[in-house]
């Protein structure tokens, strides 16, 4: 070799050496949301990327229904990601136990965040956060605004106003009042039962004390949601019974009902579905001047795969969807995913800012079952759909129901025993 070749096989040597050095380290996000795919590649990752030079992203999702089996295979295998898309509670809580996530209270930008939004990614006792907070969903009632106007309904905030206008709705023939079946049961609960529970059993004040067994599902505030919800049987319309949660959809969007008992992440469907105009309202309260409460359930949060090989770099990326910036882009890009940093969020869609906007005048809560309650046998979650159906269909008296639920619960649970 000359003098010439070894001086340029070096040289070569040399730039390969510094090129590797400055290349960009990627991370990789597991997710379930593949409905979110162009979202993250055409807004949330270049937004990142613009001001991060030297770390790239991929977003590689799985489809919804395999993304916990997935998941745990990769993991056991070590080939998952490096950020861990989490899903609330005790499915996040079990990968922190197995130790699959990282500890994330020390991380600077957890304080962005309320306790009640980091409970969903936290241990029992709060000691660890595990994933950072990304987006909840809030319950309340989406009406047609043509219908209300035709019938001259005022919106109501008491529950006597709510049902004079439901009586009013039905007396008129036009509209069926409330778009609702309880054919696929977990509405009659979602929707009905901790939709306007809270406003019964004051939001976490309740919740905490049910899961410390100084409240029981016998209490007056856990049982009246059940009478309440046996009042809304006859505003559902003929078959409800047999009515599927996609039929309700449509039965609102194509403009045959007046209500809606809805979850936010009706949104963007019923923006694209409905020819009309719509508003919301939040649980009707007992009586005027009541303090209010929400279902404003942690739904999303995000999370560092222990076995990362670039912890840094993920902490990095973790702490910027804590930030204003990413809030602003996932909630405007997913109207009713609302952000749940404690920094608001300036919303486009009116009916999204329309509903966030009860955080300011309510206190927030999650759906009662959803942390501890429902580890045991019989699952007090899916035995509230059962109870919330039997409750609108007149099965049963709400004492009895909440007899039976208060059953379930102590035959497992100890500080009910």
């Amino acid at each position: 070799m000359t003098y010439r070749s070894l001086k340029l096989a070096l040289l070569g040597t040399t730039l390969m050496a510094t090129s590797a050095l400055a290349e960009d380290v990627t991370l990789t996000i597991e997710s379930w949301r593949n409905d979110d795919l162009t979202l993250w590649q055409d807004q949330i990752i270049p937004a990142f990327e613009a001001t991060h030079p030297g770390i790239k992203v991929q977003f590689t999702p799985s489809a919804p229904a395999e993304y916990n089996a997935v998941l745990n295979s990769k993991l056991d295998a070590g080939s998952a990601g490096d950020l861990i898309t989490c899903r609330p509670f005790d499915a996040s809580l079990a990968l922190y136990e197995a130790g699959h996530l990282t500890d994330l209270s020390s991380v600077e930008a957890m304080s962005n965040f309320s306790d009640v939004a980091k409970s969903a990614w936290q241990t029992d006792d709060g000691s660890a956060s595990f994933c950072v907070p990304m987006a909840s969903v809030i319950h309340g009632f989406i009406y047609n605004k043509d219908a209300f106007a035709e019938l001259g309904i005022e919106v109501p905030t008491t529950e006597d106003e709510f049902f004079a206008a439901l009586d009013k709705i039905r007396d008129d023939g036009t509209y069926v009042p409330m778009a609702m079946g309880t054919n696929d049961q977990w509405e009659a609960a979602t929707m009905g039962y901790n939709n306007i529970g809270p406003n019964y059993w004051k939001g976490e004040e309740g919740r905490q004390a049910l899961i410390a067994g100084e409240q029981k599902l016998t209490d007056e505030a856990w049982t009246a949601p059940y009478a309440t919800l046996a009042r809304w049987g006859e505003y559902l319309g003929d078959g409800y019974e047999a009515q599927t949660y996609p039929d309700s959809q449509n039965i609102f969007t194509l403009g045959r009902a007046a209500v809606y008992p809805a979850g936010s992440w009706e949104i963007s469907g019923f923006n694209a579905q409905a020819d009309f105009e719509m508003g919301a309202f939040k649980p009707p309260v007992q009586n005027a001047g009541d303090t209010c409460y929400i279902s404003d359930h942690t739904d999303i949060g995000i999370g560092m795969n222990a076995a990362t090989e670039n912890p840094e770099a993920a902490e990095t990326f973790l702490s910027w969807v804590a930030s204003p910036e990413f809030a602003e882009i996932f909630g405007n890009a997913l109207p009713g995913f609302f952000p749940l940093s404690n920094t608001p969020v300036d919303l486009q869609d009116p009916l999204a800012k329309e509903i966030v906007g009860w955080r300011d005048e309510c206190e927030s809560t999650i759906r009662s079952t959803y942390q501890i309650l429902s580890r045991g046998t019989p699952n007090l979650e899916n035995d509230t759909w059962g109870a919330s159906v039997a409750a609108i269909k007149g099965a049963k008296s709400a004492e009895e129901l909440g007899a039976e639920l208060q059953e379930g619960l102590a035959s497992w649970y100890a500080p009910h025993q």
